[in-house]
């Protein structure tokens, strides 16, 4: 058979009506066991299964949850994870819509909406606020890693976040902590703005260089930082990517890893974790930050918070403590 098998199959397979086979996919009040039975094993010998787009279309709903997320950020990927776990758990399915360098955000939003989503999570949208309030006054619509006013939003304490990790570097005993920033980036102000506010309290100058997303940004960075021969005890990246760009050059120019150069970064993505990389990180509870953004956009899709107004749903990171810093050398 090179086509899709359907009910009409079924029912020849089975020796019964069409209308039988359909009580018993929709598993409907009508048929006894045994005929469940036989129908059921037809199916699944000619490689039957229903097609959900139709009963979706006949329910007048789609309970279909759609997600933009950037291609190439982990911890993007963590949360597409989380959001899968979550939506299953409260009868979603959900539909991933790539943003890629060459296929901006407003493609990846349109598709979803095509496909008859009935709700976006969008994962660090860049678009501007006016456009994420507008598309929020059409649909329901969650934000996570970034505030808007106006549209629900889910996102860590990213000015805690750094705080703390800040904190963890004065309390080993640095001083001059360079913090590489990530410019644009969805809570890269507040993460800045936490930073700023530890240097301040404890006294020591702020040093910032731009620092950027991704391991290359990282490697310029230390670069630069070699170049000008003049290194920080420590270096806290906006997130592990750079981080891990940061001390791959480091090390490969001869400079210790944390013996001569501390180096924190933020997320705590599965590589920095792994036995050769070690690296202390600020981790962000993708897991709870994915639960309560789908929990946000059901409540919107059932009727539970309808009109209500907009949320900002904060979770607190935490810092995890591993081999990448220690007290600077005396």
């Amino acid at each position: 058979m090179n086509r899709r098998p359907t009910l009409e199959d079924v029912a020849a397979r089975a020796g019964v009506s069409r209308a039988l086979v359909s009580i018993v996919m929709r598993a409907a009040p009508g048929a006894s066991s045994q005929t469940r039975e036989r129908v059921r094993r037809a199916a699944d010998d000619i490689g039957y299964r229903p097609d959900p787009r139709a009963r979706r279309l006949r329910q007048h709903r789609s309970h279909l949850i759609g997600l933009t997320f950037a291609a190439g950020q982990e911890f993007h990927a963590d949360l597409v994870d989380g959001v899968y776990v979550a939506a299953d758990a409260l009868g979603y399915d959900v539909v991933l819509s790539a943003v890629t360098p060459h296929r901006d955000e407003l493609r990846a939003v349109r598709t979803l909406v095509d496909d008859r989503c009935e709700g976006l999570v969008l994962i660090g949208p860049q678009m501007r606020a006016g456009r994420l309030i507008d598309l929020a006054s059409r649909m329901p619509v969650v934000v996570m890693a970034r505030r808007v006013r106006g549209v629900d939003a889910v996102r860590s304490d990213d000015v805690t976040g750094a705080l703390v990790g800040t904190d963890h570097l004065l309390g080993l005993g640095h001083r001059r902590i360079l913090y590489l920033d990530g410019g644009g980036a969805p809570g890269a102000a507040e993460r800045l703005r936490g930073y700023r506010r530890a240097a301040r309290r404890a006294e020591v100058a702020e040093l910032v260089r731009p620092g950027g997303l991704t391991e290359r940004e990282g490697a310029a960075a230390a670069a630069a930082m070699l170049d000008a021969g003049d290194l920080p005890d420590a270096v806290f990246a906006f997130n592990d990517r750079c981080a891990l760009g940061v001390m791959d050059v480091l090390i490969r120019s001869g400079v210790s890893v944390p013996q001569q150069i501390s180096i924190l970064g933020f997320d705590d993505s599965p590589l920095a974790g792994l036995a050769h990389i070690q690296l202390t990180t600020i981790r962000q509870d993708s897991a709870g930050l994915a639960a309560a953004a789908v929990g946000r956009l059901v409540a919107r899709l059932d009727g539970d918070d309808a009109g209500g107004a907009t949320a900002d749903i904060v979770r607190e990171p935490t810092l995890v403590v591993r081999g990448s810093t220690a007290p600077p050398i005396a």
